[in-house]
This record gives C-alpha cells, sequence and structure tokens, in this order.
C-alpha cells in the first residue's frame, strides 16, 4: 500500500509565503510524476503544478512566477513553495503521484492521492 502524506498548509496574509510538503510511502518501487491540485469551495479540482521525475515542471497559468514545484526523489517528496499568496490561492492543496508499486512481487502502476491540506488567504 502507498501513502502519500501533505503538510505545511495553514492561515496567511495575502502576500505571504507557505511551504507544502507531501511524503509518499509503503511499497514504491519508483515515481513518475508529482503533482500538487487544489479544491477551492465550489469549484472543481484544477491542477496547480506538477513535475516529472527528471524535473521537468509544469504551472498553472494563475501560478506561474508566484509557486514552485520541486522533489527530492530520495525521499520520494514533493514541495510546493507558495509566494505572493492571493485570497484566490484559499483551496484545499492535495498531492498526486503517479506510483510504481511492488507488493508481493507483482509491479503495478498506479495513481495516488493524499488527504489534503488547507491553505487559507486572508486579505
Amino acid at each position: 500500500q502507498v501513502q502519500l502524506v501533505e503538510s505545511g498548509g495553514g492561515l496567511v496574509q495575502a502576500g505571504g509565503s507557505l511551504e507544502l510538503s507531501c511524503a509518499a510511502s509503503g511499497s514504491i518501487f519508483s515515481i513518475n510524476a508529482m503533482g500538487w491540485y487544489r479544491q477551492a469551495p465550489g469549484k472543481q479540482r484544477e491542477l496547480v503544478a506538477s513535475i516529472t521525475k527528471r524535473s521537468s515542471t509544469n504551472y498553472a497559468d494563475s501560478v506561474k512566477g508566484r509557486f514552485t514545484i520541486s522533489r527530492d526523489n530520495a525521499k520520494n517528496t514533493v514541495y510546493l513553495q507558495m509566494n505572493s499568496l492571493k485570497p484566490e490561492d484559499t483551496a484545499v492543496y492535495y498531492c498526486n503521484a503517479d506510483v510504481v508499486a511492488v507488493r508481493a512481487g507483482i509491479i503495478s502502476n498506479m495513481d495516488y492521492w493524499g488527504k489534503g491540506t488547507l491553505v487559507t488567504v486572508s486579505s
């Protein structure tokens, strides 16, 4: 079984910064792409940023220049540094990972999600 656990959410004033972390654990053989999504109240979940195993990155237009995604493959961890936060960044942020897992000698490739961490930006 594979688990993703996010941390780092909280309350911050507009213009402030937060860093989110997401650590994957379990019977992991390797992790392909990892990413951060967010869901604001009454809205659909949307991609914030993603990063490949070789650290190629992709960002939503709304966060370009303000957020930076990075990963530590040795720690199976992905980070999201969020600067110049705006009230519209308020949402539950979810970690996602495309994991190749090994269990009882069987290799499987599945998508996993964390439970989410709340980021609230006050104006």
